[in-house]
């Protein structure tokens, strides 16, 4: 068959992924705080766009009432009842005539009220507080009570401040490096090799400064492990005994709660292990994060839910976490008529008006779009919402979805990073969504979530004499009509941090002796 070229012409339908498109569910899965930031953005970039302020506006808040009104109705509720003379009495007012009669001195030089109130900004008055910054006429622009607050001290600054008590000379400046190498616990590198090499010094003078450095405050810095940070403190306290000095170095141990062990290494009874630990508890493992100055971030939740007077549920969207965008007709109106003739700031402003009202329709559709998602959550969840953790229903983003009439992925993307504020507290929508777990009596399935609370009660309500083991648990929830299997148990256990039955009877033991002691 003869092959030749030529030329076809094909109809094709694609969905294509244009840029207002992608944007769009961008905005979807960013939290309030990301998309304060981007509307902020397109805010400086778009002149037709404006943030409304989340103050009451001018019609609220209704007209200034004059200073010298008498007749309205303030002045005959009686809420106005001070002429325009009286509206500029202070506190100092009368101060001296106060204090003339009650102490039986004459303050009307020293203390003139009238004068601080009638003229504060007069030259012999402010000359009185020249120390005060902002005080004179020059710097008055640069004032800001910030000057004022006190600057938090780091970790380097701190033991900066301690080095030249500490060490001198060419040590100095191999303690200056050493300082530099502190992270942000108070701990250092364990090679002290590369250092050396990096300095030109033999390691051993490294390890001689760094041990004069380990006696500087806070007690515990430039530790190289958790057993020599703990020593450390205990060295200071003058405890570092060779019986305290084998627990230490066996961490391990302790981690797995095999006292046992730890008595024959240490050579101790039970009373002077259980001493120990409490010494060791009183430690600090990380002696560096007292210098940590991050903020703390706190959670506002995007959803509210409250009860309702029909015993349902009120789903809002919390205000204060909705962007308020307008679109400024008027100016583009204005602006549009005067550059009708030169088209391409004709067609800028048309781009910018599209951009506007593309923003304002995404952020609409996105309050919507969580508004649907959240009531759907809620109305799966009842049983959670009136009787706790418990009665967790097993959900997923299918379900939702299908509900909803929406995609999984729009529903993964609605509840990333979003939070709900219920009367039970505060939630992440990723929380309602776990996996189901099959009765072991054919009824509804139970919660994940749900199961694992249960497994953390049972732990917590355990005795030294009656250590639940996971055989146990599992017997326990299959009467309760939960059918699970070990291994199921083991994994939600360690997932909590939980330890075994082995290690829980050791330390519930050396609780219960050390609380008799």
């Amino acid at each position: 068959m003869a092959m030749s070229a030529s030329l076809l012409l094909k109809q094709s339908q694609s969905l294509v992924m244009t840029p207002q498109l992608m944007q769009s569910i961008q905005l979807l899965q960013m939290t309030h705080l990301e998309l304060n930031q981007f509307i902020e953005l397109e805010v400086e970039k778009n002149p037709l766009l404006e943030l409304a302020s989340s103050d009451a506006s001018a019609a609220d808040v209704g007209e200034p009432v004059p200073l010298d009104a008498g007749s309205g109705d303030l002045a005959r509720d009686g809420a106005y009842e001070r002429d325009s003379a009286d509206w500029f009495e202070t506190g100092n007012t009368g101060q001296a005539e106060r204090l003339t009669s009650e102490m039986d001195a004459n303050f009307e030089r020293d203390f003139d009220g009238d004068q601080i109130a009638q003229r504060p900004d007069s030259p012999e008055l402010m000359s009185q507080w020249k120390s005060m910054p902002g005080s004179s006429g020059n710097d008055a622009a640069d004032f800001d009570m910030d000057d004022f607050a006190e600057s938090r001290v780091s970790l380097r600054e701190f033991v900066g401040q301690q080095l030249p008590f500490a060490v001198s000379g060419t040590d100095l400046l191999i303690a200056q490096h050493l300082v530099d190498q502190l992270d942000d616990t108070g701990y250092i590198a364990p090679e002290l090799d590369a250092i050396a090499d990096r300095l030109g010094k033999d390691v051993a003078d490294i390890e001689r400064v760094l041990r004069v450095l380990q006696t500087l405050e806070p007690a515990g810095i430039f530790a190289r492990s958790l057993s020599e940070c703990l020593s450390i403190q205990l060295a200071q306290k003058n405890r570092l005994d060779p019986a305290m000095a084998a627990l230490v170095s066996h961490l391990e141990l302790l981690a797995r709660r095999d006292f046992q062990s730890l008595k024959k290494i240490c050579g101790v009874d039970e009373d002077d292990l259980i001493d120990m630990l409490g010494e060791i508890r009183q430690l600090d493992p990380k002696p560096g994060s007292a210098f940590l100055s991050s903020a703390s971030e706190t959670i506002v939740p995007d959803i509210v839910v409250s009860s309702a007077a029909d015993g349902g549920w009120n789903v809002e969207l919390n205000p204060d976490t909705l962007p308020r965008v307008l679109v400024n007709q008027a100016y583009f109106a204005e602006v549009s008529g005067r550059t009708a003739r030169d088209s391409a700031d004709h067609a800028f402003l048309s781009e910018c008006m599209q951009n506007a009202n593309w923003l304002t329709r995404s952020l609409d559709q996105r309050a919507r779009t969580i508004l649907k998602v959240a009531s759907e959550i809620v109305r799966r969840q009842d049983a959670f919402l009136l009787h706790g953790v418990d009665h967790l229903r097993p959900l997923n983003l299918k379900t939702v979805a299908d509900a909803i009439k929406m995609h999984e992925s729009t529903v993964s993307r609605v509840t990333s990073n979003k939070y709900m504020l219920t009367p039970r507290g505060v939630y992440e929508l990723k929380y309602f969504f776990s996996v189901s777990i099959s009765s072991a009596e054919g009824g509804d399935a139970h919660s994940a979530e749900a199961v694992r609370n249960r497994i953390r009660s049972m732990i917590s309500e355990e005795t030294a004499d009656a250590v639940l083991s996971d055989d146990d648990i599992v017997d326990t929830l299959r009467a309760a009509g939960i059918d699970i299997a070990r291994r199921t148990v083991a994994k939600y256990r360690d997932a909590m941090n939980i330890p075994s039955s082995v290690q829980r009877r050791r330390e519930k033991k050396a609780m219960a002796r050390a609380s008799s002691v």
